[in-house]
């Protein structure tokens, strides 16, 4: 069955500047689903949280008293076991409120189509979901820089993305692709252009 809505999904390596892409569709009128967000949200609710402590200890925990995030990934990219078992914790509640927010945004007027920033899309089957997908290529070297003063390091980018689909198959099943590597009016006229094509297509 047709979403009610373009459905978009956004694909790319850490620090291609996916979230940057989704906010630029944000301006022309698109919804965003942040995957990442969601997650992170997840992580302050009481039934997650135990959930995730008792798989990591309370080794994970902060100065504040809330799960950090930084440590729990450097554990969880050396450990495929263990990113397994977070995955299986926090992914089922990613992928509920996912579909809630489709279900609100393709009620919602003013909502030209809907933006699934996901991290995992591909790894998780919704770009079956998507009626659309768009690769945000970006050269390593570039990537890496965007990053260093960041959450990630040069090694940990590395791990991260060997738990992932490559990114060259990623672009090969991309409807479009746009160009990260120039600067930030190249970006925004590149999206432009996609998007304009894409609501034509729903036309």
């Amino acid at each position: 069955m047709k979403n009610e809505k373009p459905i978009i999904g956004i694909m790319g390596g850490i620090g291609s500047g996916k979230s940057t892409v989704a906010a630029e569709f944000a301006k022309l009128g698109c919804k965003i689903i942040d995957a990442d967000k969601i997650a992170h949200d997840l992580l302050e609710e009481n039934d997650i949280r135990e959930q995730v402590i008792a798989l990591f200890s309370n080794d994970i925990i902060d100065s504040q008293g809330k799960i950090d995030r930084k440590k729990t990934a450097e554990i969880v990219f050396n450990n495929s076991e263990l990113l397994f078992k977070l995955n299986n914790i926090i992914h089922p509640g990613v992928l509920q409120k996912t579909e809630e927010l489709i279900e609100q945004y393709n009620k919602d007027n003013l909502c030209k189509a809907i933006i699934l920033d996901m991290p995992l899309l591909v790894e998780v089957g919704w770009d079956k979901r998507c009626d659309k997908l768009i690769f945000v290529d970006c050269d390593e070297k570039t990537r890496e820089n965007r990053k260093k003063n960041k959450f990630f390091e040069k090694n940990h980018i590395k791990n991260r993305e060997n738990f992932q689909i490559s990114l060259d198959k990623k672009k090969d099943i991309a409807d479009n692709t746009v160009n990260n590597n120039s600067d930030f009016s190249t970006l925004v006229r590149q999206i432009a252009e996609i998007f304009s094509y894409i609501m034509m297509d729903e036309c």
